[in-house]
């Protein structure tokens, strides 16, 4: 039997509606609607500094400063203004006490949000001790894989008949522990459907949430380290139901500043001899990166830039993360480059940027959002390569080695934007032009 979907919460146009003639839309989905961002770890540092920030600016009481995409206004992206903020997460602290937690914003800041804020509170997310572990406590939910996904999706359907529009997910949760992905169950889409039915404990969180958006017509981007979907039987389920996915690994610091300046190097012929990296940082994320198997998935994606931006091995690249509690928010991440420059001569450079995480995270996985509800609302579904600038280990359609080098990603993107934000909206099968 055809699926039926509430028309709010979903895309129509695209392979997945052709194939279910029961769905049916009038109007055209477009950029002045509503916007929800279900966000797993809405309680984290990122995700309450994104729902008071696009609060304030709603309010016109920040600028857009941070937002990479806030000056092409011209471009047919939901403005920042019909943005809805809501999601899950493991603690059940309204979005004001867990914002002042985290410290990340002025007390002055959230005084004014203190009566949104305040009475914000997530929808339980899903827990497994065996994927994250320092985080969770003793929490593990209850029900089988197929119920916890099917509550997932009656949550996003309650989200966007709240706020009268459509939802996208992005993942914002502590990174889950690594995963070896060779098995069936990871390769093929009727393996992993068989892994559900039978609670198969290879599944962690992050992919029974990937599975219920991509399944329900949701896009759905991957901030985290963590395996979900981009593993095959994810990926090609996405492209086969015209559902935009997007990770993985959100691109803000450190790796930024590398992808960023390994290129240059590379253009003025000055050979990388070593690069060491460490990073000091107190909040949640860096409590969960203590535990070793989180932090394999972590720096597996921070160490995979070099030789792609550089064109050849750098045998001394170092990457540590260390968690230091009273740095909270304010993360330091430092960058000692040895160079070989015109005759052999060596030279070394260092970097030492003193930054808040999550005031460069949250504008980053806020512009996600937005891009791939852009992407649904002109029927391209699977993998959007074209959103690689955002992350450390970018997605691919086939799993080929993606492009890291900072400018040809924001070219790539900037190209997209463009040729997405011309063409017709998708609505019903066809398409409708954009009106003048």
């Amino acid at each position: 039997m055809a699926a039926v979907l509430d028309r709010k919460t979903h895309y129509l146009g695209g392979p997945f509606e052709k194939d279910n003639p029961t769905l049916s839309s009038t109007l055209p989905p477009t950029n002045q609607s509503n916007l929800g961002i279900a966000i797993i770890g809405l309680g984290g540092a990122v995700g309450t500094t994104a729902a008071a920030g696009i609060e304030l600016i709603r309010r016109g009481l920040q600028p857009t400063t941070g937002l990479p995409l806030a000056e092409f206004a011209d471009l047919d992206l939901v403005p920042y203004t019909n943005l809805k903020i809501h999601g899950w997460d493991l603690f059940d602290h309204d979005l004001l006490t867990a914002a002042r937690v985290h410290r990340v914003l002025d007390r002055e800041e959230l005084d004014v949000l203190a009566n949104d804020l305040s009475g914000r509170r997530p929808w339980t997310a899903v827990s497994n001790r065996n994927y994250c572990r320092g985080v969770v406590g003793d929490q593990d939910s209850t029900g089988t894989h197929r119920e916890l996904i099917s509550g997932i999706q009656q949550q996003l359907d309650a989200f966007a008949t709240d706020i009268d529009g459509r939802v996208v997910v992005i993942n914002l949760a502590s990174t889950e522990h690594a995963i070896e992905v060779a098995d069936e169950i990871y390769q093929r889409t009727e393996a992993f459907e068989r892994a559900l039915d039978e609670n198969h404990t290879g599944i962690s969180p992050a992919m029974l949430y990937a599975y219920a958006c991509i399944t329900h017509g949701v896009p759905y981007g991957n901030f985290t380290p963590s395996r979900a979907a981009e593993i095959p039987a994810l990926r090609s389920l996405a492209a086969r139901r015209g559902v935009p996915v997007a990770g993985k690994d959100g691109k803000t610091g450190q790796t930024f500043l590398k992808t960023v300046i390994a290129p240059a190097l590379r253009a003025r012929a000055l050979h990388v001899d070593g690069w060491f990296s460490t990073n000091i940082l107190g909040n949640r994320d860096g409590e969960a990166l203590r535990h070793p198997e989180s932090l394999q998935n972590k720096l597996g994606t921070k160490g995979d830039v070099l030789t792609n931006c550089l064109g050849y091995p750098v045998e001394d690249h170092l990457v540590k993360i260390n968690y230091y509690r009273p740095r909270g928010d304010d993360k330091e991440a430092w960058d000692n480059i040895d160079v070989s420059g015109f005759l052999g001569h060596r030279m070394q450079i260092k970097i030492d940027f003193l930054c808040k995480d999550s005031i460069l995270a949250a504008p980053l996985a806020i512009e996600i959002a937005r891009c791939l509800d852009l992407a649904a609302r002109r029927g391209q579904g699977g993998v959007l390569e074209s959103l690689g600038v955002f992350f450390k280990a970018p997605m691919t359609t086939d799993g080929r080695e993606p492009i890291h080098s900072f400018g040809e990603q924001q070219t790539e993107l900037l190209r997209w934007l463009r040729e997405s934000s011309e063409m017709p909206t998708a609505v019903a099968g066809k398409f409708i032009p954009r009106p003048d």
